[in-house]
């Protein structure tokens, strides 16, 4: 087939090295505006707009606690034997969840990517007792703020509104735990990779294999051979 070009029909990013007149330039939304977003979707809040609303003014009060930080991978953000101090709301990016043996063996207990929020959803978390490690996967873009004042700031906005907003999470992360506690007891490891791969696509294509394989429950050779077998079929 013969194609014919035709300045007059280009799409705009054609023409944008000609500083074409018809191309509306248009400034990019601050960062602020992200972090804003991230958290009326976290809330579950609509921003209509209107500053005065009261539902505006609760995320701007928690919006000024957030500052931006850019994290290289592989960079601890949480330790075990030391009280988790903040909380995370991901702009880009993906954390790890896990607990480290003595023996230097690592239980992953869960991953946590784009709009996720992220704190010490557990009382123990938050003392010297605690046994968790939050960890970044990949190159990271999160908000950040001190628990801390982001849990008083949203008790200040209500008597109920903070044991509401835990408990979401605390649910959703203890269904997610017992279900693939579930499943490792009761699934053989094949069927438990069809589902991660169901499940997670994303996560497969951008989370190393070792530690996919701790997730899982079995090990990376294991884990290896379960990933070719799949390739085959």
């Amino acid at each position: 087939m013969n194609s014919i070009f035709r300045p007059d029909v280009s799409s705009a990013p054609c023409m944008l090295g000609e500083n074409n007149p018809d191309i509306v330039e248009q400034d990019a939304a601050p960062e602020s505006a992200a972090l804003l977003h991230g958290l009326s979707r976290v809330f579950g809040i609509r921003l209509a707009g209107h500053e005065n609303d009261p539902d505006a003014r609760f995320l701007a009060d928690l919006a000024r606690l957030f500052h931006l930080r850019r994290v290289d991978p592989e960079t601890a953000l949480e330790k075990h034997d030391k009280p988790w101090a903040n909380v995370y709301l991901i702009q880009y990016g993906i954390l790890r969840l896990f607990r480290e043996a003595p023996s230097g063996k690592v239980s992953v207990h869960h991953f946590f990517s784009e709009g996720d929020m992220v704190w010490p959803v557990f009382g123990r978390t938050r003392t010297v007792r605690n046994t968790l490690c939050l960890t970044t996967v990949t190159p990271m873009t999160t908000w950040v703020a001190d628990f801390s004042a982001f849990r008083s700031a949203i008790q200040s906005h209500g008597e109920g509104l903070w044991p509401q907003f835990a408990l979401a999470l605390t649910e959703e992360i203890a269904e997610l735990t017992s279900m693939r506690e579930f499943r490792k007891h009761t699934m053989p490891a094949r069927d438990r990779y069809r589902l991660l791969l169901e499940e997670y696509p994303e996560l497969v294509k951008r989370v190393p294999d070792n530690q996919l394989a701790s997730w899982l429950g079995v090990v990376p050779a294991t884990f290896s051979r379960l990933k070719t077998g799949a390739a085959r079929t």
